[in-house]
């Protein structure tokens, strides 16, 4: 199951109408606890991520990833292998810059450190900080300004230094 934009908006509503204070959801991807504070507003408690299996292993050993390839993939995934793939931990509209008319976090040629702020994810109304986690330099991103993203997409791809 995967959850719209409008799934979010629609959760969103229930909320803000109803006398909830808190909202526990557990998936088998994420946890996700939310408090209401005393001026309405919504805090983020606590956000437990894991990788979904995409692959049973069955069809993983059934399907080897290079024989499924073609031979112009072969050249863009040597190309990319070495790339570090800077990924959403949530789904929601990403943003490149902290507000509308403000320049990007970063650009493609930023050099960045592990700890740089490189965009953000609103989900819910909580804007969620999306660090490099690598030191290198921005050479693609891939995702749009202003773009609702799926949990896991590649926001952009750093070289990382020594590479």
């Amino acid at each position: 199951m995967k959850l719209t934009n409008e799934d979010v908006n629609e959760i969103l509503q229930l909320l803000d109408a109803g006398p909830f204070d808190e909202l526990n959801l557990q998936t088998l991807r994420f946890k996700l606890q939310l408090r209401r504070g005393g001026d309405g507003t919504w805090t983020q408690e606590a956000q437990i991520l894991s990788a979904p299996n995409l692959l049973s292993p069955a069809t993983a050993a059934a399907v080897p990833a290079a024989a499924a390839a073609s031979p112009a993939q072969h050249s863009t995934q040597a190309e990319a292998e070495h790339l570090v793939p800077v990924r959403t931990p949530l789904l929601g509209t990403f943003y490149r810059a902290p507000k509308p008319g403000a320049p990007a976090f970063v650009e493609v040629g930023s050099r960045v450190e592990k700890d740089t702020l490189v965009g953000i994810v609103e989900t819910m109304k909580l804007m969620n900080s999306i660090y490099a986690e690598t030191a290198g330099k921005v050479v693609e991103i891939c995702a749009q300004d202003a773009a609702t993203v799926e949990h896991d997409a590649v926001l952009m791809r750093i070289e990382p230094e020594g590479a």
